[in-house]
């Protein structure tokens, strides 16, 4: 029986598997192990040694197939079982068609955007920007490719978005064809939040408008010229100068000789020159103005020569010379205007030569990197001194290119040298004092990188948390019906039976991996916890003997209490567990004795920064600390310890589930813990419990031991429906709740218990119902029920933790509530504490 998430992906492509052989196969061995009591002792015997005869021969048949390729052992469905993960946890939402609207496939974050819970809900992308007129024409056009077998994107802006909060979202919608090998033909439909994206954008265009803006008002001209003498540019500053029309720049309105007086014009003609070389001249002559006076400037007049010698566009700054203006005052204003504005950018820049001496840097540079500032050998200050060694011959390399005249190089992401930090390089050409070099401009993306590695470690502890979710939720199905039944044949077998043992034996493994289970369920945050209010410090004060036992002679345990803690709600037992945990461990990384130092306090909003964890929100913590002087953990696999299933330890000597239900609980509880090791000195675990403020209440009167006692008969009278989807728990509890004087009946789901109730004519007394069925699961057929009448006391049995489903029930109703895997004593006292309630 699988959970069903909101908002899990649909898959109707693989074909359902055909059980039969594998029921007929048992069948047969059913029906022969019957038939041993009713054979005669040499019958029997012979028996035996014809069905061990025919299953060697099966066996060694299978194994001759195997060795001569006839029967392969299947490693196709592992392979799609990875590449349905890889769909499924997909940042973009994709989803699968045939033919015109049939889904086939549809993965989470498509399920999100489209608001189905399941694949009743969902709806093929035209429905679901449905609505909104301005995408009706791009939505057809991606239909129109998709019934064609083409390929095709649009974006698309909507208000308000599919999730979220903000006013509009923008979406970028893809469709591919699918050829698969048998059955029509398929398509596959991406759709991706590009809203972000859109807003950097539009940032950038602001900056970029800032920039033209400064360019248009710069106390200098500025202008712009193709090979073919059209001016494509100019500023504001300029155009006022010739009381020429701006609009009249870049439409082929206006070209050089309009605005150059007299033949001057030919100054400026770059014809052929040198193949891949920058040539920069300083011109003075008269501009014209639009009523025909003359402007005399002088002009730093740059152009571009191609690799076969053609000039390419020019960029030319103007300086007025005219009476009055005082030129030399302006471009000394100008510098140091630039020089302000060069200093203060964010961005660290720095030009360099050839070689990758550092020839200009700005502040922000400086403080980038550092290490590049610092004078190497010769006295030059080295770029590349500044990033790790491994990024060096890259940087170097598009040196190298840039100041060869390329402008192609690609950016750089490198560490940088003598810290955690890191940046992304870009380089383009550079001529400056007739020696040919690049500019190199740096980003700090050490944030955005931090971000990215938390966002996969997110995504990858989320799916293997659904994962082992899922596992543990089916193994508690087997292992209630292995538990019952163990139960069921040692109340009818005596402690001196031979059987007894072996049967002692099931129900006892069983129990253990019921243990590791909700090991499982403890990793993903689905078992059922009982927070109360706890002074921890009292908790770890008790734990002392059982600690001082666990880690032996040879190992101190220090336990050093803060002063007046705060209270905190967890569940009793399973802190307890987690402390056993890190103590286990702790004592395992140092096999030659040392000390573990067990602390507590108080920490206040303020003091949350000093520990320099990113993931940790500001608020009143209570702090536990448990750290050793053992061997510590290396850097390589500090980001896997709380995998479910990794351990350092020798084979058998550790499940690896250890520290993953260490992180599960503390999660489940609304802590955080963190890790702080370095190889040979040791390995501090911090745990932070968030401070729980009391809230007044009525106290609850203790129970009477009478009552306890009372409630030792475990026989009972009334009609309990028991709905559960897994037949081997169903009829366990069904045998078990009726040899205590019950009467049962059942249903297989949420539909048949409905119509079992119509049939009883409401009278049940008691309805225990499993959670996740086929058809209905439990709390929508407990709304049925109230719906028609039926007010009987409902108990929901699962192997999830209640709040899992709670939520989904009418508000104000009480429901009673029995874990996974489930033992005949608690089935029992389940029923009676709840058949009178």
């Amino acid at each position: 029986m699988s959970q069903t998430n909101p908002h899990s992906s649909v898959d109707r492509s693989e074909r359902a598997g055909s059980p039969g052989m594998v029921l007929a196969l048992a069948v047969a061995l059913v029906v022969v192990m019957a038939a041993f009591p009713f054979l005669q002792r040499d019958q029997a015997t012979r028996l035996i040694l014809a069905l061990l005869a025919f299953l060697a021969f099966i066996g060694i048949s299978a194994l001759l197939a195997y060795a001569v390729g006839f029967l392969q052992i299947a490693g196709r469905q592992s392979r799609n079982d990875v590449t349905k993960i890889i769909a499924d946890s997909s940042p973009d939402g994709q989803l699968v068609t045939e033919g015109e609207s049939r889904v086939l496939y549809a993965n989470e974050t498509y399920m999100a955007l489209s608001g189905a819970n399941d694949a009743a809900d969902l709806r093929a992308v035209d429905r679901l920007f449905s609505g909104a007129p301005e995408v009706a024409e791009p939505l057809y056009r991606l239909a129109q490719a998709a019934r064609e077998g083409k390929r095709g994107a649009e974006e698309l802006r909507i208000t308000p978005p599919l999730l979220g909060e903000g006013e509009f979202g923008w979406y970028r919608i893809r469709v591919r064809p699918i050829e698969r090998p048998s059955g029509p033909p398929a398509a596959l439909w991406t759709i991706s939040d590009v809203t972000r994206e859109r807003e950097r954008h539009e940032n950038i265009f602001q900056e970029l408008q800032h920039a033209i803006d400064f360019l248009d008002h710069a106390p200098a001209g500025f202008f712009s010229t193709d090979p073919n003498g059209n001016i494509s540019y100019m500023n504001a500053t300029l155009a006022g100068w010739l009381d020429f029309d701006l609009a009249q720049v870049g439409s082929g309105g206006l070209a050089l000789r309009d605005i150059v007086a007299g033949d001057s014009a030919a100054l400026l003609d770059a014809g052929k020159g040198p193949p891949s070389t920058v040539r920069t001249e300083q011109i003075d002559l008269d501009l014209r103005r639009r009523d025909g006076l003359r402007l005399p400037v002088r002009l730093l007049h740059r152009v571009a020569y191609g690799h076969d010698g053609l000039p390419g566009a020019s960029r030319t700054l103007a300086l007025n010379r005219a009476p009055g203006e005082e030129p030399a005052e302006e471009a000394r204003a100008a510098e140091v205007r630039f020089a302000r504005f060069f200093n203060s950018t964010p961005m660290a820049i720095a030009t360099v030569n050839r070689d990758g001496a550092i020839l200009r840097s700005n502040a922000a540079f400086a403080k980038l990197l550092p290490g590049a500032l610092q004078d190497a050998s010769g006295g030059k200050r080295m770029i590349a001194n500044g990033i790790a060694e491994p990024h060096r011959e890259a940087l170097r390399t598009a040196i190298a290119a840039a100041a060869s005249g390329s402008e192609s190089n690609d950016p750089i992401d490198a560490a940088l040298e003598g810290s955690t930090r890191a940046a992304r390089l870009f380089v383009t050409p550079n001529d400056e004092a007739d020696q040919r070099g690049a500019v190199v401009f740096a980003l700090d993306t050490t944030e955005e990188r931090n971000r990215e590695e938390q966002l996969h470690q997110s995504q990858k502890m989320q799916a293997v948390g659904q994962l082992a979710g899922g596992i543990a939720h089916d193994f508690n199905n087997v292992l209630t019906a292995i538990i019952g039944y163990s139960e069921l044949l040692l109340a009818n077998h005596r402690p001196t039976d031979p059987s007894f043992q072996d049967i002692m034996q099931i129900k006892q493994n069983a129990n253990r991996a019921a243990g590791l289970v909700r090991q499982l369920l403890a990793f993903s945050r689905r078992q059922t916890l009982r927070p109360q209010v706890l002074q921890l410090g009292d908790v770890l004060s008790e734990l002392q003997m059982l600690t001082r036992r666990l880690v032996g002679e040879k190992i101190e345990v220090d336990l050093r209490q803060g002063r007046d803690l705060w209270l905190v709600k967890a569940d009793l037992n399973q802190f307890e567990q987690v402390i056993v945990n890190l103590i286990v461990n702790a004592r395992d990384a140092m096999p030659n004795g040392g000390k573990i130092f067990l602390r507590t306090k108080n920490v206040s909003p303020s003091e949350c920064a000093a520990y320099g964890e990113k993931l940790l929100p500001a608020a009143d913590y209570v702090v536990v600390e448990v750290e050793d002087t053992g061997t510590g953990i290396p850097a390589d696999i500090r980001d896997k310890i709380f995998d479910p299933f990794f351990t350092t330890k020798e084979f058998g000597k550790g499940t690896g589930l250890g520290l993953s239900m260490v992180y599960g609980i503390i999660k489940q509880t609304g802590g955080f813990i963190f890790c702080d090791s370095q190889v040979g000195r040791g390995t501090t675990f911090r745990i932070f419990l968030t401070r729980h403020i009391p809230v007044e209440a009525p106290v609850e009167a203790p129970k009477v031991e009478e009552e306890k006692k009372a409630a030792a008969d475990h026989t009972g009278r009334g009609v309990v429906l028991l709905v559960e989807d897994e037949e081997a728990v169903r009829s366990f509890g069904a045998r078990a709740l009726t040899s205590r004087g019950y009467t049962v009946l059942e249903a297989e789901t949420g539909v048949e218990a409905l119509r079992v109730v119509d049939e009883a004519n409401g009278k049940i007394d008691l309805v225990v119902s499993d959670v996740v069925m086929p058809e209905m699961d439990g709390p929508t057929m407990f709304g049925e029920l109230r719906k028609r009448g039926i007010k009987c006391r409902v108990v929901f049995v699962s192997g999830y933790a209640e709040d899992a489903f709670s939520k989904n029930l009418p508000e104000g109703e009480e429901f009673g509530f029995m874990p996974k895997p489930f033992t005949l004593k608690q089935l029992i006292e389940t029923v009676k504490e709840n058949m009178g309630a």
